[in-house]
């Protein structure tokens, strides 16, 4: 037996295309930020005095937010939420659907158009 790998499966971009959705307007935004260093002993002590890093720079309101995700919703036959209330953002999928692709190319795709770097 031997196992296809297919990257075009219709559930897997349509969840992409829906992750990607959510910040359609946002511009390509690249900003550093500094990251204070820990204290001498804590676990990740930082030698130097400060340390720069890289933020995700969002230049959309929250009612732009809202309204694409609203759109988003709407385009997959889900209830439109009333308040999003934070930027907490869920793919939800069954089990063996590929899930882990989603988020890895969802990943890939969100740095190719806006410029995002940071994801958890």
């Amino acid at each position: 037996m031997k196992i296809q790998f297919d990257p075009d499966l219709d559930h897997q971009t349509e969840a992409i295309n829906s992750v990607v959705s959510i910040f359609e307007g946002q511009e390509i935004c690249k900003t550093n930020f500094t990251v204070t260093p820990a204290l001498q002993g804590d676990l990740f002590f930082a030698n130097s005095m400060s340390v720069i890093g890289v933020a995700n720079r969002l230049a959309l309101l929250p009612d732009e937010l809202e309204e694409n995700v609203k759109a988003i919703q709407l385009g997959n036959g889900l209830k439109q939420s009333d308040n999003l209330g934070s930027k907490n953002f869920t793919v939800e999928m069954e089990t063996g659907t590929g899930k882990t692709y989603v988020y890895l190319r969802s990943i890939f795709e969100l740095n190719k158009k806006f410029g995002f770097s940071k994801f958890i």
